[in-house]
């Protein structure tokens, strides 16, 4: 296990995101990627993927030494959660989006132990998406600092891509709710989004640490579910039809003038 922090991009001066293992069986990935977390395609490829990447591989260490013990395994051996939270020195932002210039793709595939998004402020855009390919999301309650999560596309006459489409079906059920993500854009209060079970928990105060000690206390009674090494597996066929779109080219944001001669037939 490593103790010591890992920096992504590897080998960079100015890090993004920071990588810790404070338990043999939890994970906590820290984005700090400038203000607001943008999701550009590099702070995806160079940086959460490879965090993830690694993530799974000593996750998957500890599961082949644990089924090697048998009986004789100990009781954290094999467990495993990850936590996924925004700069911990502050609570304006968990991710402020999806860099569409530079990035078209889901920013996380569903993950192989369980996931928890700890919102620690505004969760917008690609960050919405983000949160919603963890298992389980922590929000801020607002209660001292405003924080919305939304899906602000129809506001910037953007489309999305279709991995969003996909992910946004498979983990929220209600048509009505799909309408007011995306064709309305509504920003949910986390008072709102937990009643429409956008996410499992709120957490009073102002503080990124109140938030990270629920997520961890929410990952920690869920960990051991990823000891039989069938999460993953279940969740790539509960999520199928999302995941098959991850690859496939996303309609384009229409040009202006497009735009303007779409609005002159509504």
């Amino acid at each position: 296990m490593s103790v010591n922090p890992t920096y992504f991009p590897a080998g960079t001066k100015e890090p993004v995101l920071t990588l810790t293992r404070p338990t043999p069986k939890l994970w906590v990935i820290e984005l700090h990627n400038g203000v607001d977390n943008v999701l550009a395609l590099t702070f995806i490829n160079d940086a959460i993927r490879p965090a993830l990447d690694v993530v799974e591989d000593e996750w998957k260490k500890s599961l082949k030494a644990a089924k090697a013990k048998g009986k004789s395994v100990g009781p954290d051996e094999g467990k495993g959660a990850l936590i996924i939270i925004g700069k911990r020195n502050q609570n304006k932002f968990f991710s402020n989006g999806l860099d569409f210039a530079h990035a078209v793709r889901d920013p996380v595939p569903f993950f192989i132990v369980p996931t928890v998004a700890a919102i620690n402020g505004h969760c917008f855009a690609g960050g919405m998406i983000l949160a919603l390919c963890c298992d389980y999301r922590v929000m801020t309650d607002g209660g001292k600092r405003n924080a919305w999560i939304c899906m602000n596309e129809i506001h910037l006459g953007s489309s999305w891509p279709l991995s969003f489409v996909s992910t946004l079906r498979v983990k929220v059920g209600d048509a009505n709710l799909h309408r007011k993500i995306a064709l309305e854009g509504h920003k949910f209060t986390p008072q709102e989004a937990l009643v429409a079970g956008l996410v499992d928990r709120i957490v009073p105060g102002d503080s990124a640490e109140a938030v990270f000690h629920e997520a961890r206390e929410l990952a920690e009674s869920v960990d051991s579910l990823a000891k039989g090494g069938a999460w993953g597996l279940i969740k790539v066929d509960l999520y199928r039809d999302a995941i098959s779109t991850f690859d496939l080219p996303s309609r384009p944001a229409p040009e202006p003038e497009a735009a303007a001669s779409v609005k002159t037939r509504l």
